[in-house]
């Protein structure tokens, strides 16, 4: 058995800092972890795209790096809203194979979930990408996906009392997409005149910070989370502006759009397309939301193909893009069908009662 240490990481500000080196070997670490358990890369994020999320000032991060001989084979981490009425956190272990069996990975999560015992935190929630497989399944408690019953990473969690809570589905879609303009015109005219359409590039423009603030608060306790129980993160304009600021600093791109309820003027929906520099990767789906009193009128279906024809015009050429989407979001995951998404993986979501 070998030796490891486990020591926690100094996060850098940037690239040029004396921990950088250590931040770039744990995100290509992880990268590869990640690449064996949802069986595809489609989901990487390369260092300098990552880097300013784990210096969101509202949501801080603790990284713990396991070592063999100096080097670095397994990743412990802790993130938590800033609210101290907050009482949620977010865990990862990932660990190279073969440095498994060694109680690396047992370490690490005895260290992230004594973190989480010293900031007071009820519960633990983790995501776990996993590969289906023949033999016993684990069935989700929502009624839609399951686990196989016989994965390591499975049979980890449960030993460590953690409760399987729901399936995300890992969708792609190929790009280019042949009828989009259609596609748009379709779910403009079945709108109706009630609603418009805005996209943006990047920052939030001034006019819809408020609205922006109020639907990714909605979007954290809006979207299905089954036992998971996730808890309410509160936005303000000041943080909507730190996120713009925090975007802003990586090399992707965001691409927003956002519907309109004319009548008040205000925004009941969006979605958003993280884009990188180079045009063989793919494109990242996240946070579509339309409120649930607007609902009815096919605009999870206006938003989602109007940032796709949105991309089409600012960064054409990228392959696919990929979103995830829990199993049991049957209206959504038509939206992404009727478009023409394809599942491609799917990822366990688990939690811990502290």
């Amino acid at each position: 058995m070998a030796n490891f240490t486990i020591d926690e990481l100094s996060i850098p500000a940037t690239l040029d800092d004396e921990s950088a080196p250590d931040f770039v070997h744990m995100i290509e670490v992880v990268g590869e972890v990640d690449e064996l358990s949802y069986g595809n890369r489609e989901l990487y994020y390369e260092p300098a795209e990552e880097l300013p999320d784990y210096n969101d000032r509202f949501y801080p991060y603790r990284v713990f790096l396991a070592r063999v001989d100096g080097s670095i084979v397994g990743r412990g981490l802790y993130k938590a809203d800033l609210d101290e009425n907050n009482d949620s956190a977010w865990a990862s272990v990932s660990v190279l194979p073969d440095h498994r069996h060694r109680g690396i990975g047992v370490a690490l999560a005895d260290r992230v979930e004594q973190v989480a015992r010293e900031y007071g935190k009820s519960k633990l929630l983790a995501y776990m990408g996993v590969q289906p497989t023949a033999g016993e399944q684990l069935p989700s408690p929502t009624g839609f996906g399951s686990v196989p019953a016989d994965n390591r990473d499975v049979k980890f969690l449960l030993t460590r009392g953690y409760t399987f809570e729901q399936v995300e589905r890992l969708s792609r879609l190929p790009l280019p997409i042949e009828n989009l303009d259609e596609l748009v015109d379709d779910a403009t005219s079945a709108s109706g005149p009630d609603y418009a359409l805005h996209t943006w590039v990047g920052s939030t423009p001034e006019r819809w910070l408020e609205d922006v603030a109020v639907l990714i608060t909605r979007m954290s306790t809006d979207a299905p989370s089954a036992g998971l129980e996730q808890p309410e993160v509160v936005f303000t304009v000041e943080r909507v502006l730190a996120l713009d600021e925090r975007d802003a600093a990586s090399p992707r791109t965001r691409l927003v759009a956002g519907v309109e309820h004319v009548p008040s003027g205000t925004l009941v929906g969006f979605t958003v397309l993280s884009v990188p520099s180079q045009l063989d990767r793919n494109v990242d789906q996240y946070a579509t939301l339309v409120l649930h009193e607007h609902r009815g009128h096919r605009l999870g279906m206006l938003l989602k193909v109007a940032n796709l024809q949105h991309l089409e015009r600012v960064a054409p050429g990228h392959p696919a893009v990929v979103t995830f989407n829990a199993e049991e979001n049957r209206h959504m995951l038509s939206v992404n069908e009727a478009v023409g998404f394809v599942p491609i993986g799917m990822e366990a979501c688990w939690r811990l009662n502290l």
